[in-house]
């Protein structure tokens, strides 16, 4: 099989730039309002606060710096990906994240990326190493007690990637036996933790330091080179991934049809910085209107078609 690239992180430093923030068009979605949870409730985590283009100290913040610095991904084709020929960033997530940097600074290129693995997306917020991260990254109950999230801006589901000439058929019984990868902290290992079908997904350390883990993973590329060297027999992961994934390498493909979860992406912050939250749901008031489309058209359609637009937005009071 051809083997991916694996691609270095580095950072782009750009000029302070800061520009006024004009009145958002509203979506044509609908939008649903949800009621506040109980404390120890989760029904719709995907649900954000709603938007604002106010000025909070986190923005202000970011305005001073002159920079907003973003945690993204460098290895996922069409999502966030180091063009070989340019050695930029670009990919779907790429554009977010600079239409959110031109709101605030009143340039796209006002932005810092900072390569970062699966397992890293939450510490880089906590530890403030980034500002947000957009780096396909899944909301749900037991994330929203850790960050922040946005409203979502894509609909993906977990799959399985596996060779074409496989007999693995889907996430089903199938997967018994076989050495499945995953990405540490990924929502694929959780399912697998759910219901592996008696597939082998945990590495036995035996002693060995965790870099030699075969079966977890820092990045969910790596998944993908362990399985063209033959170390594991499949990859489960979100969709949207394993679709640039197959496209990069056309011995591979998605089994089963379909994905066998639901899943949104957000873009994620540090709890407690409602004002980001909240100007980040603005941007993408806009962005579902203007850009999102063209987004999809230039980097997900020939792998992901069929898609008609973004998840209309959930907000809840507060």
């Amino acid at each position: 099989m051809a083997t991916a690239c694996v691609l270095t992180a580095v950072g782009t430093l750009l000029p302070l730039s800061q520009g006024a923030v004009s009145h958002l068009p509203a979506t044509g979605h609908s939008i649903s309002m949800v009621e506040p949870a109980k404390a120890d409730a989760c029904t719709s985590p995907e649900a954000s606060l709603t938007p604002s283009s106010a000025d909070g100290p986190n923005i202000l913040a970011i305005k001073k710096r002159g920079k907003l610095i973003v945690g993204v991904d460098q290895n996922s084709y069409r999502w966030g990906y180091r063009d070989p020929a340019t050695g930029s960033l670009k990919g779907f997530d790429i554009d977010l994240a600079r239409a959110i940097a031109e709101d605030i600074l009143g340039k796209p290129d006002a932005v810092i990326f900072r390569a970062i693995p699966t397992n890293q997306r939450i510490p880089a917020l906590n530890n403030g190493t980034v500002d947000i991260v957009v780096r396909t990254m899944t909301i749900n109950c037991a994330r929203i007690k850790q960050v922040a999230f946005s409203t979502a801006y894509f609909q993906a589901g977990q799959q399985v990637l596996a060779p074409k000439t496989s007999k693995i058929t889907g996430y089903n019984a199938s997967l018994k036996g076989k050495r499945v990868c995953s990405a540490e902290g990924s929502t694929a290992y959780e399912e697998l933790e759910k219901n592996s079908f008696g597939a082998i997904f945990k590495d036995k350390h035996d002693g060995k330091p965790a870099d030699d883990d075969v079966l977890t993973v820092s990045n969910q590329l790596d998944c993908l080179v362990r399985l063209q060297e033959g170390l594991v027999d499949a990859v489960v992961t979100d969709n949207a991934l394993a679709a640039g994934q197959a496209a990069q390498d056309p011995t591979v493909e998605l089994k089963g049809g379909k994905p066998f979860t639901t899943e949104f992406y957000g873009v994620a912050t540090k709890l407690g910085k409602d004002d980001v939250v909240r100007r980040v749901n603005q941007v993408l008031e806009e962005y579902r209107q203007t850009a999102w489309k063209a987004a999809y058209q230039d980097w997900l359609a020939d792998d992901l078609p069929g898609i008609s637009g973004p998840p209309a937005p959930k907000y809840r009071d507060g």
